[in-house]
């Protein structure tokens, strides 16, 4: 292979066979085409995930969408945009009565329960699929790939949080400042000076507020650090880990966040312990094929896979699966502790993750959307990531964005739905010449025109072009496509 360039490796499995839908629990009802990516890039992740495609550890697949029997739709929040809702602001409310009164609500929140356990219905569907149970040859071949480990990133520094002051009465004295505002700003200065005495943390906090104008609604930082009371009875910290070995922190907190994962597919879901052990651990959440990358316009963190922890009172509470893409913060999976599940966790890390799209935003422009994930308008669970708006849907056959608002009518008539209305419009990115699709072949990368003049045996252009037909020309052209 050529140089120091990066590149993605996939191998293509297809998507003829059905499974188990974790959504209506049809049983050869779910269809999606899939590949497993031995390593992979942020732009050809970014650009496949606005093809439709999603990753679960390194396997990555794109729902048949006019075939599954529940479409899944990819969703995604401008988070620039974004104002919490009246649920969303009684969620904050009754984190800050627990951080301040240690008031934990009663019950479970049913909705999370069920959202999280169709979550990991279909991760296993896909591991199994690939590790040996959906076709033997295809689970012989994955067991060699697990031995590929993570490529390794950079701590993360510490970003600071500023309340700004406010306007007095009299606009001829000078500008009062509350009391709370004061204490923030002098606990700010400690934290700085303390930062500067023994080295940067990689603390995650809202992204710095500014006096908000009374005319105006408050912003959703406004309200996180409202909820982040003054002298609490519970200390929540949020910190931003790269997913790496080789990162201190990371292997620091690694056997408390296993246990944690453990607990909560046991108490939550009902996992035999072998079912949540520490290899499944690692091969679910800590396996990317995401290569960490830096950019002098990226954000400082860079880019890459990492695990949002949410510590209270020294201990770690709940994980944020995340990956932190060009454009976009891709929200992976949640786990928590279950004595909390009646905080709704599920919810509140989605706020707290767009407030760090915001954040990141600041150093990098582009990078102002978050992703959800997928949007199941047939499966009425799953109809809550409609409700971070402004959000958009990607169309399934011209892969553009269409406002939410402008899908429900079609959605509401029929579960798959083109969403472009303009009839005449096609996909942009369409093959055009399968012929100049990648190829790694005995070591060495082709474009699939000189290594179909090489191979022996029965032609499989069938196969090259309805992959390179998936992933689009682009994609097509930089991705490498394995050959055996």
């Amino acid at each position: 292979m050529a140089g120091n360039k990066s590149y993605t490796i996939v191998e293509y499995f297809g998507g003829d066979d059905g499974y188990r839908c974790g959504y209506c629990k049809n049983e050869k009802g779910n269809f999606s085409h899939g590949m497993w990516s031995h390593t992979m890039t942020v732009q050809d992740y970014q650009d496949l995930i606005d093809r439709g495609w999603r990753r679960s550890g390194k396997y990555v697949y794109k729902p048949i969408m006019n075939k599954t029997c529940c479409p899944q739709y990819t969703i995604r929040c401008h988070a620039l945009k974004f104002q919490p809702s009246k649920s969303h602001k009684k969620i904050l409310k009754k984190m800050s009565k627990f951080f301040s009164k240690g008031e934990l609500p009663t019950g479970q929140d049913d909705g999370e329960f069920i959202l999280a356990n169709i979550a990991i219905t279909l991760v296993r569907t896909f591991f199994n699929m690939i590790l040996g149970t959906h076709s033997k040859e295809q689970g012989n071949e994955k067991k060699k790939h697990r031995k590929h480990g993570l490529t390794p990133t950079k701590s993360s520094p510490n970003v600071g949080l500023i309340n700004g002051s406010r306007v007095g009465a009299d606009p001829n004295r000078p500008p009062c400042r509350k009391a709370k505002d004061l204490r923030k700003e002098r606990r700010l200065q400690k934290e700085q000076m303390r930062q500067q005495a023994g080295g940067v943390s990689s603390n995650v906090t809202p992204t710095p507020a500014t006096p908000t104008p009374t005319n105006q609604p408050k912003s959703l930082e406004d309200f996180i650090n409202e909820s982040l009371t003054d002298n609490p009875l519970h200390c929540l910290e949020v910190r931003l880990v790269p997913v790496s070995f080789e990162d201190p922190q990371f292997t620091a907190s690694y056997e408390q966040s296993a246990a944690l994962y453990a607990r909560y597919q046991m108490a939550v879901h009902g996992d035999a312990p072998s079912e949540c052990n520490e290899s499944e651990f690692r091969r679910f959440l800590c396996d990317s094929p995401l290569e960490a990358e830096f950019s002098p316009d990226g954000p400082e963190v860079g880019y890459g896979s990492f695990h949002q922890q949410y510590w209270l009172d020294g201990r770690i509470v709940a994980v944020g699966v995340i990956d932190i893409l060009p454009n976009c913060v891709s929200s992976v999976y949640l786990y928590y502790h279950p004595e909390f599940a009646s905080l709704s966790l599920g919810s509140y890390s989605a706020l707290r993750e767009i407030a760090f799209t915001r954040q990141l935003q600041k150093q990098s422009p582009k990078l102002c959307y978050y992703y959800l994930g997928f949007y199941i308008h047939s499966c009425p669970k799953m109809r809550y990531k409609g409700q971070y708006q402004p959000s958009d849907l990607l169309c399934p056959e011209t892969y553009v964005w269409v406002p939410i608002e402008q899908c429900l009518p079609s959605l509401e008539n029929s579960r798959y739905a083109r969403f472009n209305q303009d009839p005449d419009a096609g996909d942009s990115r369409v093959l055009k010449d399968v012929g100049r699709t990648l190829v790694l072949y005995r070591r060495t990368v082709m474009p699939y025109a000189a290594y179909s003049c090489k191979r022996k045996g029965s032609s499989d252009q069938t196969e090259v072009e309805q992959y390179a037909n998936l992933v689009g020309q682009v994609c097509a052209e930089r991705i490498l496509l394995y050959r055996a």
